[in-house]
């Protein structure tokens, strides 16, 4: 229990007792006392948007939050940030409502002011008692408006599929700030309005909770993350009952749903129609480990891997729950960073848990150089991405790209499975390959190569769990009984015969999968894959960059460069608005004084991909120059930024390929030239922001 002031006095509130607080709360705003307080309140915001101080939408949205919150902490907190004056807060804690969107919710759940009501009593970790106060925040009130607007479109959805039950819900959550505290909340918000939630003992992986919703028979997940946000972020992503993060039509339908809902307040169900609360624990995770030991393609290469070296750090978070008991059971030798295994959401030892940067791997890295290790690997909080870092010739440790690495894992896997039959001239038009625009062509090369499909979707693993299930419903009724706990191979056959076998696909922001029992990216199952292709490489005495250097030599020489410009704040959101706008408006006719050969802009056009499926529209603008090289352009949906990512290659005579000597050379062509064109779009962007 701890206290607030409140009418002058204090008021003692038990901090998850919504019961209380809610009471508390009307009582307070019937006191004469409280209509002065609020009257005072309302007449310093109105008075401070009216001098230009505070936006206006935020101010309604203010004053709307007011009228719609539940707790006192709300009210107290809003009063310090007025009186400080601190109007650039509350700005961005106001100048919009958090809108839940086709992947949820994201937000601050800790203020860059945190007011004395928010700090509380003393928590671990130094956290504050409470999430940040505001309606563009992640907090209790948001949490709760998603997820009664979640329950009443599965009761909807229920009944209109004539499904007479409850709707069940699994629920995973990562090591971050107040994630355990959004999970409680969700589990008493949807037992009380009628549904079944379970939930796991501790942290998990995002992957985990995409099998779980699976093998649960749930209609529903949801995973408290901010993937490998700051800190100060946390989000709320949700799942329907094929595992994958909702797509429409039930994307649309729950967003509706759940905007309408205004208020954190809600009426439970009388006790007989509440739902039940599930604990969920070890038997999901062996059931889960035993589907990633089916990922390895060789287990013999994998058993006589002995000299392999690898360090694997969970930078903080759930990696360690699933990964390192999955290398034990494979046998791989690896060591982990101590420091690290720490489940810390304020990781402590980077700047940001993000495996994409070479920082957050720096640790690992040198364990890696004193230990002699041939590999690093490294899971971002809630396990969802993976980064690399490999040993090359000169016994240097160098970090591989989030292209390279879905390259060598598609490379490998495509060998491997002609090599073993599995793959032949017969079916490979069944086998495919699933990539996002934004990624390698390199992929796209591989695949074609070997005559595979290369199915291209938008940036969302959502879009490519989308297609396994399009890929899973194609098989005959019979086919589809019982096919969720089929083994592998059995699926695969099924696949070959019926439908389209998914033979690995990814993002080049580090996001991979292999297989059609997760439907989402997963960190896990990349790193048993990724280890067995280190172990081929190790058995033929070749380094990683080595086995690159071989892909390249028989596809192409394919680099990629991504860049992005954060804007953050009200202020910011309205730079990246401008932006999007004009790139949309005023397409450029050339780059870096190179003519534009062709521009597709998503948000506008309609195109379709090579199984003929409809792309959805989206923000993102594809500028293809004359000499060969590409640009992607599109505003971040999880992060204050806008995106950039460019693309170089060259290519050898139709037949042929590059000696060691060619591709030597041309590398650093390839790379000065993307250097150049950032350059040039840094440049054009100050001009359209001008």
């Amino acid at each position: 229990m701890f206290t607030v002031p409140l009418n002058g006095y204090l008021q003692p509130i038990r901090s998850r007792d919504r019961g209380i607080i809610c009471h508390l709360s009307f009582v307070i705003r019937d006191s004469p006392f409280h209509t002065s307080r609020m009257t005072d309140l309302r007449e310093k915001i109105v008075a401070a948007a009216s001098q230009g101080l505070f936006l206006e939408a935020s101010a309604k949205n203010l004053l709307q939050f007011l009228d719609r919150s539940s707790s006192p902490i709300y009210l107290a907190s809003i009063e310090e940030l007025v009186a400080g004056g601190h109007w650039q807060e509350l700005d961005d804690r106001f100048f919009k409502t958090l809108a839940f969107g086709t992947g949820g919710l994201r937000g601050r759940t800790i203020g860059k002011i945190v007011t004395r009501a928010e700090q509380g009593a003393p928590q671990p970790l130094g956290r504050p008692e409470f999430s940040c106060v505001g309606a563009n925040a992640m907090n209790a009130y948001n949490i709760s408006r998603a997820t009664q607007g979640l329950v009443v479109y599965l009761k909807e959805w229920l009944a209109a599929s004539q499904l007479v039950r409850r709707p069940k819900i699994v629920v995973a959550h990562d090591t971050r700030h107040f994630s355990r505290d959004f999970t409680e909340l969700v589990a008493t918000v949807g037992t009380e309005l009628g549904c079944d939630v379970c939930v796991f003992e501790g942290p998990r992986s995002t992957p985990e909770l995409s099998f779980a919703v699976r093998s649960q028979s749930a209609d529903a997940g949801i995973v408290i993350t901010a993937s490998h946000n700051p800190p100060h972020d946390n989000g709320y992503k949700v799942y329907f009952g094929d595992g994958a993060q909702v797509v429409e039509p039930h994307a649309s339908g729950i967003i509706h749903k759940v905007n309408a809902v205004e208020s954190d307040v809600y009426e439970p169900l009388p006790a007989a129609e509440r739902g039940e609360r599930i604990l969920l624990g070890n038997e999901v995770d062996q059931a889960y480990k035993q589907r990633l030991a089916s990922l390895i393609l060789d287990p013999e290469l994998v058993r006589q891997a002995r000299d392999l070296r690898i360090v694997f750090t969970s930078i903080h978070g759930t990696g360690g729950v699933i990964t390192k008991p999955m290398l034990d059971e494979l046998g791989f030798r690896y060591s982990t960073v101590p420091e690290q295994e720490i489940q810390d959401g304020r990781f402590p030892t980077v700047k940001s848990p993000n495996p994409e940067n070479a920082e957050a791997l720096a640790m690992a890295i040198d364990l890696a150089r004193k230990e002699g290790a041939d590999l690093v690997i490294a899971t971002d909080p809630d396990c969802d991405r993976m980064g690399v870092a490999v040993r090359n010739r000169r016994g240097e440790m160098e970090l591989v790209t989030g292209n390279q690495i879905g390259s060598l894992m598609a490379h490998y896997r495509v060998k491997k499975l002609i090599q073993q039959g599995v793959i032949t001239p017969e079916n490979a038009s069944h086998c495919v390959i699933i990539k996002t625009f934004v990624t390698t062509d390199l992929q796209k090369a591989i695949a074609e190569q070997n005559g595979l499909r290369c199915v291209e979707t938008l940036t969302g693993f959502k879009y490519i769990g989308q297609k396994l299930g399009k890929y899973e419903n194609a098989l005959p009724p019979e086919a589809l009984v019982g096919y969720r706990c089929l083994p592998e191979a059995e699926t695969r056959r099924l696949r070959l015969a019926h439908s389209s076998y998914y033979v690995c696909g990814g993002e080049e922001s580090y996001g991979y999968s292999a297989a059609d029992f997760v439907r989402d990216k997963d960190a896990n199952g990349a790193a048993v894959v990724f280890c067995e292709v280190a172990a081929y490489a190790k058995s033929r005495g070749l380094t990683l960059p080595e086995l690159l250097d071989e892909v390249y030599t028989e596809h192409g020489y394919y680099l990629e460069q991504n860049a992005s410009l954060t804007f953050e704040g009200a202020e910011g959101a309205v730079k990246i608005a401008k932006l999007v706008a004009s790139y949309a408006e005023h397409p450029p006719t050339e780059v870096e004084g190179v003519a534009v050969a062709a521009l597709r802009n998503f948000a506008a056009e309609t195109f379709h991909d090579v199984e003929g499926d409809e792309i959805p529209r989206e923000n993102m603008i594809i500028i293809e120059l004359a000499d060969g090289r590409r640009i992607a352009i599109r505003p971040s949906g999880t992060e204050p930024k806008i995106k950039f990512y460019l693309f170089g290659k060259q290519a050898p005579e139709a037949g042929g390929r590059f000696t060691p000597e060619q591709l030597a050379n041309l590398k650093p062509a390839v790379k000065s030239s993307l250097e150049a064109l950032w350059r040039s779009i840094q440049t054009d962007v100050e001009r359209r922001l001008a």
